[in-house]
């Protein structure tokens, strides 16, 4: 027989269960969701309190999936870390490549050839619309809708496809590296690129008559989720979440990098400030990639792809930088500092989905437990890209 005391058995849980008081009020309700839920995408937990439908207090715990990124910085070289770069955000995985290789890059004071500039450019815009897609199919299933998910799939199949024959790989890249990118791209690369963006603008309008404009749709986001700027300034939202209440900052535009001040774009912007407006910013964001990459095609330059003197294994001279770069959540910063050897003496990431997460707690206050899903779900979370 088993011999449990009233008080061992009243302070059972974890520490986050113990420690999330509820509210004096009778007919209250503590619940969790996730980690084992679909919409949370396996790893992410909230402790929600309740009464009946509605969310009186939301807290988000973290850390079931830490690995210690930065700290690993620390004990490998700078080449050695590259790897880690693209499992910090494994949808958009070029953009992290590239906030880590340009501010190693700013800190040796390292030239990137022209041509290895736009190579970046196309394979990163590629690389933000099948980040874009996969959201969009994931979050129609997280709402319901089954179909989408085929689309999604089918479509980002190609990109995958594209970026395979020059990266080696399909969803985790290590492509870009100090001074350039690992290979150069061919004529065959270029004419499925063109290929696939004739072959995408076909696609958005079935998006817009199959989803978009659906009733059910629009009655499961529209009014629903409103972040205004204030929220976003006080917690550091950047990204769709950002342009979604009316914000038009996107880094690419407001702190320029690369070559992406010689091309032509619009950056979509949304002032109802709801998951749908969300939404509509990152549909609108693919077709911008789109003209991004085309452009970019258009004015290729001839030249090395990696600059020619580039240490294998470098050591950036003692100092200090920080390179953003525009991803498909927001905002990417790397912060690097250097005690001149060939490990980074200190490495800090500047994750956009730990500021979008952190101001659910806030905009879940008073909104219904079904639309839990709908407004997690609109700000595109990437869970390895908190809990790193």
């Amino acid at each position: 027989m088993l011999d449990f005391k009233l008080d061992e058995i009243e302070q059972s849980g974890d520490f986050y269960t113990r420690n999330f008081q509820p509210t004096p009020e009778e007919n209250k309700l503590v619940l969790n969701m996730g980690p084992q839920h679909p919409s949370t995408h396996g790893v992410l937990r909230i402790i929600l309190e309740i009464d009946g439908e509605y969310i009186l207090r939301a807290e988000p715990v973290l850390g079931y999936i830490h690995r210690m990124q930065e700290k690993m910085a620390e004990v490998k070289t700078y080449p050695q870390y590259l790897p880690n770069m693209g499992r910090v955000d494994y949808l958009h995985a070029l953009a992290w490549n590239w906030a880590y290789v340009g501010a190693v890059e700013k800190l040796m004071g390292l030239e990137v050839p022209e041509r290895a500039e736009y190579i970046r450019v196309i394979t990163c815009e590629l690389n933000r619309i099948n980040s874009h897609l996969l959201w969009w199919g994931a979050y129609l299933l997280d709402l319901g809708a089954f179909t989408p998910i085929m689309y999604a799939f089918a479509d980002r199949e190609i990109v995958m496809d594209i970026l395979q024959r020059i990266t080696g790989s399909r969803l985790t890249y290590c492509y870009y590296r100090f001074g350039g990118v690992s290979a150069d791209i061919d004529q065959k690369f270029i004419d499925d690129t063109r290929e696939f963006c004739k072959y995408m603008r076909g696609r958005f309008p079935i998006y817009k008559d199959l989803v978009t404009d659906n009733i059910i749709l629009r009655k499961r986001v529209e009014d629903i989720g409103h972040i205004n700027l204030e929220t976003c300034r006080k917690y550091g939202a950047t990204g769709p979440v950002l342009r979604g209440s009316g914000k038009p900052y996107d880094v690419r535009r407001a702190e320029p990098y690369s070559v992406y001040d010689r091309f032509d774009f619009e950056i979509p912007v949304y002032d109802e400030k709801d998951a749908l407006a969300r939404y509509l910013v990152r549909m609108d964001e693919m077709e911008q990639s789109l003209r991004i990459i085309e452009q970019a095609l258009d004015s290729l330059p001839e030249g090395p792809y990696i600059h020619p003197k580039t240490p294998k294994n470098p050591k950036p001279p003692k100092g200090e930088a920080y390179f953003a770069v525009e991803g498909a959540r927001g905002k990417i910063g790397v912060y690097l500092v250097s005690d001149g050897s060939k490990s980074p003496y200190r490495l800090k990431l500047r994750s956009p989905s730990f500021s979008n997460l952190s101001l659910f707690a806030e905009i879940a206050r008073g909104t219904l437990l079904a639309d839990a899903v709908s407004i997690l779900g609109s700000l595109d979370l990437v869970i390895p890209e908190i809990d790193r």
